[in-house]
């Protein structure tokens, strides 16, 4: 996996409020909201680069199990 870039963001704290709110309703970060809506606008734009990578999942990484584990 490629290094995520880092940047510094000033916001109107009006926007940063509403952008927390989303964010809570969708279950995401606030971090992770700003670049879904980011990535759906250069989507919709027709200027998202090919070569981008996904979105990283939500939640906390799945357990990993065993083959001989019965969790039945």
């Amino acid at each position: 996996m490629t290094e995520r870039k880092q940047i510094l963001l000033r916001l109107d704290p009006a926007v940063h409020d509403a952008l927390v709110r989303w964010a809570a309703d969708e279950l995401r970060s606030t971090t992770a909201q700003i670049e879904f809506l980011l990535r759906q606008s250069l989507s919709q734009a027709g200027r998202m680069p090919k070569e981008v990578g996904g979105l990283p999942r939500r939640g906390r990484p799945r357990k990993q199990t065993d083959p001989g584990d019965d969790e039945s």
